[in-house]
């Protein structure tokens, strides 16, 4: 916990990107990954894609934790996105740079020329980036509904969108929040209630100057403006349940020309509430406990443990891939338990005396009591327990999933942020109850728990792979979306080389968010609020 000075977050824009679309302009993203060591890099954030834009000027600011104790290596990535995927490799790659956290947050606004490889440039591509710290962790929510627009297609209604900009201290003004991008061929649009936090929007100050951009959406970029108008947060804030607020919408060549001109339409801030969001951070020190799990797969296709070439055999330096697993990620945990109490279970084994096949057996053999005393205690007892049981089968996940399910349910009944449970499973490959799995997950995302999947050995883990949202909103067999995405796969093969700390920033990395994302879908603030955040 300690060390970590603020958060800050990065605005991207870029200019003259390279034209990879036949037909069109490239539709760009940008990707920001850190160096996590090994010559391995973990993806932090991205931003959102702009279609058909060589110059783009991202919304979506890139959020990273700034140490000034540590060189923080980031490296931005520019994308051309053609697809769904998540996956950047099927990707045109636009250029990137590398730098260090530090040069951009020194810089005020940080720009060099992309590259496709270094000393190769990317045509006369360049990456602006601006730095901010978060200092306030309120947000701004809007409800926004436009009167009588300007009519700008030629065979079709206005398709409306909106641009929120704030006045940076240098007086320019610097893209805070762009709406969903269009509302078809509609001249009255009401938007989708949205959010910004307040740092965002208007740097914490409710008199900054906002510039509100109303424009028509076309398809090849080229928008047209419909009217603009200037307005500060304690204006919009006067909006209330029965009283929005208007503003005319004035296009400025349109004013200049005609002497009748009144405006280009109405816009109404039906409502505008400023909320409190906590960190993760916020959570742990408010007394949020972390419950951590470990379940270790013990089927016949990890070979037999006194074999050099099984994944269970225990080098002569007394380690293999499962202990390096179980090592790295509980080293981590283990700081936010205060009991240091952890349960441990195997499963796909014959366990004695009946010699039946167990998908949830107590590491410890004591089924009232699986409890590890600290990760060294885990250890200990998967050594214990690694001669007297028989390697078998198949790959089961869900009865291990429900059982840590069933007591993030009943810590969830309190109703309070106090319980948040991560189950580690650490398998060698194929999953056999891929459709029970698959609703157990279901299931377990509306509750507050973490499951992080490590996969050793040289399988393929194609499965593991589908756990993990990153492509999309997993699914139950009767297709029930996932609440909210709380697997992170991670083959340990990618890590062989790498130092242990490596693997633990990767398969950690979600959690925070992940922990967060529940209280707040949940409504729940920290047991204890931070002293800075009471009313």
């Amino acid at each position: 916990m300690a060390g970590c000075v603020s958060r800050v977050e990065l605005s991207v824009s870029c200019r003259s990107l390279l034209d990879r679309d036949l037909g069109s302009r490239s539709d760009p993203l940008c990707v920001l990954l850190q160096d996590v060591g090994g010559g391995h890099w973990a993806e932090l954030d991205r931003t959102e894609r702009i279609k058909n834009c060589q110059n783009p000027e991202f919304c979506k600011k890139l959020v990273v934790d700034y140490y000034f104790e540590k060189v923080q290596k980031l490296k931005f990535g520019v994308y051309d996105i053609d697809n769904k995927s998540f996956d950047l490799n099927d990707d045109d790659y636009l250029g990137g740079i590398e730098c260090t956290l530090g040069q951009v947050v020194s810089s005020s606004v940080f720009t060099r020329p992309l590259e496709l490889k270094q000393g190769k440039p990317a045509g006369k591509g360049t990456i602006m980036i601006s730095a901010e710290e978060i200092k306030d962790t309120r947000v701004v929510y809007l409800e926004i509904e436009a009167r009588n627009l300007d009519k700008k297609d030629f065979l079709g209604k206005s398709d409306p969108f909106l641009e929120f900009y704030k006045q940076s201290d240098a007086g320019t003004w610097q893209l805070a929040y762009r709406s969903e991008v269009v509302i078809k061929n509609n001249l009255n649009p009401c938007w989708r209630k949205f959010s910004v936090p307040l740092q965002t929007f208007c740097g914490g100050d409710f008199n900054k100057p906002i510039k509100v951009q109303c424009a028509d959406h076309d398809s090849d970029g080229s928008h047209d403006l419909i009217g603009t108008f200037e307005t500060n947060l304690t204006q919009l804030q006067e909006a209330g349940d029965c009283s929005p607020v208007e503003f005319e919408c004035i296009h400025p060549e349109k004013k200049q020309k005609k002497k009748s001109y009144k405006n280009s339409g109405i816009i109404r801030i039906k409502s505008c509430k400023i909320e409190t969001e906590y960190s993760f951070l916020d959570y742990v020190m408010g007394g949020c406990q972390i419950n951590f799990t470990v379940g270790v797969d013990f089927t016949g296709s990890n070979g037999d443990p006194k074999s050099p070439d099984s994944l269970h055999y225990i080098s002569p330096d007394g380690i293999n891939e499962y202990l390096i697993a179980i090592w790295s990620v509980g080293s981590v945990v283990q700081d936010y338990d205060t009991d240091k109490l952890f349960p441990a279970f195997g499963f796909g084994a014959q366990v004695p005396p009946s010699w039946q096949v167990s998908h949830e057996f107590a590491l410890n053999f004591n089924p009232s009591n699986p409890y590890c005393q600290g990760i060294q205690g885990i250890v200990d007892a998967y050594r214990q327990i690694l001669p007297q049981i028989r390697l078998y089968g198949p790959t089961n996940f869900s009865p291990i999933i429900n059982h840590v399910a069933r007591f993030a349910a009943q810590s969830a009944q309190q109703g309070t942020a106090s319980q948040y449970f991560i189950l580690l499973i650490i398998t060698d490959g194929e999953i056999t109850d891929l459709d029970q799995t698959r609703q157990a997950i279901v299931d377990a995302s509306k509750l507050p728990m973490s499951i992080i999947i490590v996969g050793v050995g040289e399988a393929d883990f194609k499965a593991m792979e589908f756990l993990d949202g990153d492509n999309g909103v997993l699914k139950s067999l009767t297709g029930e979306p996932a609440a909210r995405d709380i697997v992170q796969f991670v083959p340990f093969r990618q890590f062989k080389n790498a130092p242990r700390e490596a693997l633990s920033q990767m398969v950690l990395a979600e959690v925070p968010k992940q922990l967060v994302s529940y209280y707040k879908w949940q409504g729940w603030p920290p047991v204890k609020l931070p002293e800075k955040k009471k009313v």
